[in-house]
């Protein structure tokens, strides 16, 4: 039995013999130490007695599972296997009977996380790991300790958790009722700043002042208690007080924090380096040994007090002092090179001042990685060395180096999108697998050419984290209403961006609008421009529906003489959606106005608005399952704990990567963070890493001349290859600026009769197993595939010429043939022109002098006829002008 660390508690089962002599103390000091030889006898027997969890451990991995007695930081880089080690750990634990499994707290960060945890302990441990209730989120448990002691927080045990709607909308009410204008002070920025005071373990009582003045001219600090009282009455939390009621909890009544001190006698924690200050305070409260009653917690924890955001530690003579009560068993397991959520709240400082916090802390650093080859290793540790805010390592494994890193510099965006789709070609030509093939973004809006690029050369492909371009909330309404625009017609459309921004139509009037167009056979713009000549709406709904109708009818008769992208640009802007994301204080109200200027900029590409939206139909008519072979296409923050044998890294310049924004909000941490990102984004690559940069970009809707990134000259050069673009263009063209994309033009033939677009065609009909469309049968194409003659949006003007919807820059054959679109005989605008007229030609089939009945205004007599609509003077409401569907005969 190995002797505690000193100050670590002695478990009860061993304190009865704890005053035995070890064995190996009783040699004599003339015998020779005895270690059994290799291959022998006794070592093949010990092999043999060993646990099954631990074989295959390297020396480190066992080391860091075999310390349970104080506290261990387990340092573990990328591939280096610390999921093993964590479940590897607590399997040691209870099969030594160091604790049962409902002594034990282990802490993850996602609930994918934990059961991956349990799943692994499931097939080491078999049922014991069901016995483990205190294995999860720091959100789950702290959540079930509060509803244990939900009376001392002044809650029910039955209180609700908020959801950000909900939370919104409390917030809004208290905006009200304290005369706070909330366009002028947004509730969801509010619920921002809240949200980032609970992270930091701040009570209302604690929020510095400067920062409460932030919000309502200095009032929110006192909306932050009001919030939390409101939240009180309504036997609610929100999801930040499942831990900073906890931290309450254990402050003003440390009965109960000794009672869990005394149940906990291993923690364990992962992903430690994304901790935020609440969870890092939850953490130390319970990681001390249990302290005397009438304790102050500034006496566990130097340095908390009220008001403190970060504990600093106490230091007296120039030296930190400890803290009154030694450290648990508590092990952390994280990587300083891998804190890449500080946007969020994360501290990389809390696992950088581990051994300060837990005086006598074992550090055991894990950097054998089995993932990456030399080559990348190499690349990704050169580069994060450059940090100074870290604890040190350096990645090394017993691979072979593989193949170089390489960095292309391209002449823009698009020919970087093309050299990376021809790449991805010549590894599938190769037989690699598409699932084992990833590009990596900085930004979402990059993601846009490479979709548009995958689908010209039939390249299925998946977005991870998030969804794919075109199928963002705010890209679908921003094409909402240019479908209207185009098709007056399109009812989904209209129906989507009716009452967004908020105009005051809810559900009553869409639903009205939608029985007079049921029973009259028209759209539902043409039945609200029929409503709003009466009276069954409330004026200030007619009026602000009458305002819509004008505003369309206006951007249309623009469109006859602008450009489809200013088109654009000025329906956002006078619909007042581009203001309503300009408000927006959540935190990625940024990134979405980042994807409308790239919405507007993609638009570029094509002659007019009809063969832009031609082109999304096809991008978004994507049919294939999640098992099926796909590229993926990601953000670096949502790639980590990934990985692949082929990894693309696009956008490696400056202002882009490292984020302009970030550097300056963040400055030289804000720095350190974004090269923290990197070094994920290259350890996530398994045999191959390639880094691309372009010349000119459109950041922001602006094209600017730009840099490569810093990280590139902080590669190493015996690890990294300069390779030529294969985009079509090349790099290091005349004048030093690169070659235009624009001097080696693809044909100007349409990209749909591409060999790319045929095997797209080819095997999307393979993929359906011959399951075919019955509106594709009669050209024998296969569902999934795109059939201009049956595209909604195809006809819809007879001026209509065909569309680029090549990145490349071809162009539609506007003649028909030769590969270009057919064109619908029969548009829409037919069918709008045959449900127009029956909607202002018809004759109502009631007559002067009738008595009716109105389901909103009661019984009257029809006073005046005007096509479909009726002049009624009810007996009640007096005289109001219908719409003849929404009355029946008495």
């Amino acid at each position: 039995m190995k002797a505690p660390l000193h100050g670590a508690a002695v478990p009860s089962w061993a304190q009865d013999d704890s005053h035995m002599t070890e064995p190996n103390k009783l040699t004599h000091h003339g015998v020779p130490d005895h270690q059994p030889a290799a291959g022998g006898i006794a070592a093949r027997a010990r092999a043999a007695a060993t646990p099954q969890y631990l074989t295959g451990l390297n020396p480190e991995q066992r080391e860091a599972v075999e310390t349970l007695d104080g506290p261990v930081l387990v340092l573990a880089g990328a591939g280096t296997g610390k999921t093993r080690v964590l479940t590897s750990r607590i399997a040691h634990i209870l099969s030594q009977g160091r604790a049962r499994p409902g002594e034990i707290l282990s802490v993850t960060f996602t609930n994918k996380a934990a059961r991956e945890m349990k799943l692994r302990l499931g097939h080491m441990l078999g049922q014991a790991v069901e016995g483990m209730p205190w294995l999860g989120t720091f959100h789950s448990i702290g959540g079930r300790i509060l509803r244990s002691h939900a009376e001392l927080v002044q809650l029910k045990s039955n209180f609700t958790v908020l959801d950000v709607d909900d939370q919104i909308r409390l917030l809004k009410q208290l905006l009200a009722a304290d005369n706070i204008d909330d366009k002028r002070w947004p509730a969801r920025m509010l619920a921002g700043l809240i949200d980032g005071w609970k992270n930091r373990g701040l009570m209302p009582s604690q929020v510095p002042p400067g920062e409460a003045a932030v919000f309502g001219n200095g009032r929110g600090g006192k909306l932050y208690t009001l919030y939390q009282e409101r939240l009180k009455i309504l036997n609610a939390a929100d999801f930040g007080d499942l831990l900073l009621e906890n931290i309450r909890l254990f402050r003003e009544h440390p009965d109960v924090l000794r009672q869990y001190q005394h149940r906990f006698k291993f923690i364990l924690v992962d992903e430690y380096q994304d901790t935020n200050v609440a969870q890092y305070l939850w953490l130390r409260l319970l990681s001390q040994a249990p302290a005397k009653p009438g304790v102050p917690l500034s006496a566990i924890i130097p340095g908390y007090g009220e008001g403190a955001s970060l504990p600093a530690p106490v230091v007296e003579g120039g030296k930190e002092m400890p803290p009154s009560s030694p450290p648990k068993n508590i092990c952390c397991v994280g990587d300083d090179d891998q804190s890449i959520y500080g946007w969020r709240g994360a501290e990389v400082d809390n696992i950088l001042r581990f051994d300060h916090d837990f005086p006598g802390a074992k550090v055991v650093r894990l950097e054998r990685n089995y993932r990456s080859t030399g080559h990348i290793l190499a690349a990704a540790s050169h580069l994060i060395a450059h940090n100074e805010s870290r604890l040190g390592k350096t990645l090394r494994t017993e691979d072979v180096d593989g193949e170089k890193v390489t960095v292309t510099g391209s002449w823009d965006s698009e020919e970087e999108a093309r050299a990376i789709g021809e790449e991805i070609e010549e590894l599938q030509r190769a037989g690699n697998n598409l699932n084992d093939v990833a590009i990596l973004v900085r930004a979402s809006f990059q993601m846009r050419e490479f979709e548009d690029r995958f689908v010209t050369l039939g390249l299925p492909y998946r977005v991870i984290g998030g969804p794919r371009f075109y199928e963002r909330a705010e890209i679908r309404d921003a094409l909402a209403y240019l479908r209207v625009i185009n098709s007056p017609a399109d009812d989904l459309a209209f129906e989507r961006i009716v009452n967004v921004p908020k105009r005051g139509l809810g559900d009553a009037t869409v639903q009205m609008l939608h029985d007079h167009a049921r029973k009259r056979r028209i759209p539902l713009f043409e039945a609200a421009r029929a409503v709003v000549e009466t009276d069954e709406l409330k004026p200030k709904a007619r009026g602000s529906l009458r305002d819509l109708i004008i505003s369309f009818d206006r951007w249309r008769a623009r469109r006859e003489v602008a450009t489809h992208t200013e088109l654009a640009e000025v329906v956002l802007d006078e619909s007042g959606y581009t203001e309503m994301w300009q408000k927006d204080r959540s935190a990625d109200a940024a990134g979405r106005l980042d994807n409308l200027k790239e919405l507007v900029r993609s638009m570029e590409e094509f002659e007019n608005l009809q063969g832009f939206l031609e082109h999304i139909s096809l991008v978004m008519d994507r049919d294939g399952g999640a098992s099926d072979e796909a590229v993926s296409l990601m953000t670096l923050h949502s790639a980590k704990g990934l990985e692949f044998d082929n990894v693309f890294l696009p956008g490696w310049e400056e202002g882009l990567f490292p984020s302009q924004r970030t550097l300056d909000e963040q400055g030289r941490a804000g720095l350190e963070e974004e090269r923290r990102l990197a070094h994920v984004g290259l350890t996530r690559a398994r045999r191959r890493a390639k880094l691309y940069f372009a010349t000119n970009r459109r950041i922001h809707g602006t094209w600017s001349t730009t840099i490569p990134s810093r990280f590139l000259d902080e590669l190493p050069a015996h690890n990294v290859e300069i390779t030529e673009s294969k985009g079509g263009s090349g790099w290091g063209g005349a004048g030093g600026y690169g070659a235009s994309r624009f001097d080696n033009m693809e044909s100007f033939g349409s990209s749909y009769s591409t060999p790319g677009w045929q095997r797209a065609q080819a095997q999307r009909a393979r993929g359906q197993g011959g399951r075919q469309d019955n509106r594709d049968n009669r050209q024998g194409q296969a569902r999934g595939g795109f059939e201009e003659s049956q595209s909604p949006f195809s006809g819809s003007r007879s001026d209509t010429s065909g569309s680029r919807s090549d990145t490349s820059g071809s162009r539609g054959d506007t003649s028909g043939s030769g590969g270009g679109f057919s064109r619908n005989k029969r548009g829409p605008m037919v069918i709008e022109g045959e449900l127009i007229a029956k909607s202002t030609g018809t004759v109502s089939e009631f007559s002067l002098d009738e008595r009716v009945f109105h389901q909103k205004f009661g019984y009257g007599q029809v006073v005046k006829i005007d096509g479909n609509k009726l002049t009624i003077a009810f007996e009640k409401a007096g005289e109001k002008k219908v719409v003849d569907s929404f009355v029946q005969r008495a």
